[in-house]
């Protein structure tokens, strides 16, 4: 682990979420000194039931609320900022579009504009996604893709991007977007995807549901991979300020379906059980993939995890805390 986080004073946001308690995992066992942004209670978090939030700051508030979020900046000192916090699930997003854009999009502002007014913050890595990037003609998304988001997810991502862009523009915030694609790892408890909802079903000997008809392609990625990289990421920034305002696509860079990914975990758990495809999902895109060069060029940064053993360690996670 590198000294640099050594007693850095972190502010993360969404800390209780899948990749946010494993970003505050890693950070704790950097010696951050963090501080952790905690709307609602989830004792089933990974954050929570692994009793890492017995070592954190926890300050209770919204978002969405910018004169908290400039107390804890200024009251904690706050050198780096993780921006993690988010309405994360699409079909959630599809059935109640506002909760999700004052998340995604009016916590996005509000926190960048606490920061801007909060001079000793020095790094801000927001979390983007590849859904920013919508629907195009050519893939795999490139950094230099349009943003163009149509359904109401996507288009909160789409903002919240083009927003801190904005911010490192016209007032040279520190920032930089993180794009990835859907994330998997121990701790994901909303069943609905594919991932734990297959484990779960495999554990409870039930059929696994596939609300889609499973053909659409997604971008998979490890959640203790992108933990390391948003972590890197802002050791970058603290060394080269010529990459304020840039994205970065992190990615293993595999083109995986839906009904691929199911039966790679029903194989890694020697199931044979029968998928239930049931072809309910709408507005979603088809296809999505990316390219990580650029990471690979001004980073330097490779995947720790391919996809076996990253599902490995998520299976295990899983057999281990569900029952």
């Amino acid at each position: 682990m590198s000294t640099f986080w050594l007693d850095r004073p972190v502010l993360v946001t969404g800390a209780t979420g899948l990749v946010g308690s494993w970003l505050t995992r890693r950070l704790i066992e950097s010696n951050a000194h963090i501080v952790a942004l905690v709307r609602d209670w989830m004792p089933q978090s990974e954050l929570v039931r692994s009793g890492l939030i017995q070592q954190i700051t926890v300050v209770r508030g919204d978002i969405c609320d910018q004169a908290c979020l400039e107390r804890l900046l200024g009251e904690y000192e706050i050198d780096t900022v993780f921006h993690l916090a988010a309405q994360t699930i699409v079909p959630i997003a599809n059935r109640n579009p506002i909760s999700t854009f004052e998340s995604n999009i009016q916590g996005t502002w509000a926190l960048l504009e606490a920061c801007r007014r909060s001079p000793l913050v020095q790094q801000i890595v927001l979390a983007s996604s590849d859904k920013a990037y919508g629907e195009v003609d050519r893939l795999p998304y490139r950094e230099d893709t349009p943003l163009a988001g149509k359904y109401p997810y996507d288009v909160s991502k789409s903002c919240a991007d083009l927003i801190a862009q904005s911010y490192a523009k016209t007032y040279e915030l520190p920032v930089v977007n993180t794009r990835c694609g859907n994330f998997y790892g121990g701790g994901d408890l909303n069943w609905n995807r594919i991932v734990p909802g297959v484990i779960r079903s495999v554990i409870r000997n039930q059929q696994p549901v596939i609300r889609s008809n499973g053909q659409n392609i997604r971008d998979y990625f490890y959640v203790e991979d992108g933990a390391a990289a948003y972590m890197l990421l802002a050791e970058k920034l603290a060394q080269d300020r010529a990459l304020i305002g840039h994205a970065f696509n992190f990615s293993n860079e595999l083109e995986i379906t839906v009904i691929d990914m199911a039966m790679q975990v029903l194989k890694l758990m020697n199931s044979s059980l029968k998928l239930d495809i049931r072809n309910e999902a709408t507005h979603e895109i088809e296809r999505q993939c990316l390219s990580a060069e650029k990471a690979h060029r001004l980073l330097d940064w490779r995947p720790l995890f391919d996809l076996e053993l990253g599902l490995s360690r998520t299976i295990g996670w899983y057999q281990k805390n569900v029952f």
